[in-house]
């Protein structure tokens, strides 16, 4: 029998609503998060939008505000470096182990991925932007054929898709971003381990070194 996947509840989707708007700078770290506005623009009760804040303090994403409330939590320099060497050695674990074993499916399905990139760079859109980023490198994962890897990096993705919100508000859309995904992909398609390495790592450094130059500007 094949698994089941578990369907996202409502505070999943509450989550994964507040989670949007805060990666798309529609909430900053001066004004409280208000649960009755927030219940009443999803069309939910308070109960679900108090659970999913929570989870989101739990996570690191928000924090508790002056007074009583909470706001979102500012992005920290030291942590996002930490985070994207993390992410590095993940990527390049997942790139390489992609091209040994995924060869075959990158070159059937990669373009795909590749597309809706290149659809959500003409959209301009920063929920666009930012999910077709995060399937494009879930689909690398799955590549690898090593479930842990998804597993692994996925809280982390709670934190770069804020971090990538950020990078899209300040400059414009990421169109050196896709062409290195598709050198990635190309890699991954040849089976060559060492070049996917490479090329993954360079793609952390240099996304890095952006988000750096944002923050500073």
């Amino acid at each position: 029998m094949n698994r089941l996947k578990p369907q996202p509840t409502l505070v999943d989707q509450v989550y994964e609503a507040i989670l949007s708007d805060i990666s798309e700078g529609k909430f900053d770290e001066k004004n409280r998060l208000k649960q009755e506005e927030i219940a009443e623009s999803l069309g939910v009760s308070r109960q679900p939008v108090q659970q999913a804040l929570l989870l989101l303090r739990s996570d690191g994403l928000v924090r508790d505000a002056p007074g009583r409330g909470l706001v979102v939590s500012p992005l920290e320099f030291d942590f996002v470096r930490d985070l994207y060497e993390v992410r590095a050695a993940i990527d390049k674990l997942a790139t390489g182990k992609a091209a040994e074993r995924g060869a075959k499916l990158a070159s059937e399905d990669g373009e795909d991925y590749l597309e809706a990139g290149r659809r959500a760079l003409s959209s301009g859109s920063i929920a666009e932007l930012i999910a077709a980023d995060v399937n494009f490198h879930f689909f690398i994962y799955g590549l690898a054929g090593n479930p842990l890897i998804a597993e692994t990096s996925r809280p982390h993705w709670n934190f770069l898709r804020r971090v990538m919100g950020q990078v899209l508000l300040k400059g414009e859309p990421p169109v050196e971003i896709w062409n290195q995904h598709a050198d990635i992909l190309g890699a991954v398609i040849e089976g060559n381990v060492g070049e996917a390495e490479r090329l993954a790592g360079d793609h952390i450094v240099q996304a890095l070194i952006a988000l750096e130059q944002k923050l500073k500007a």
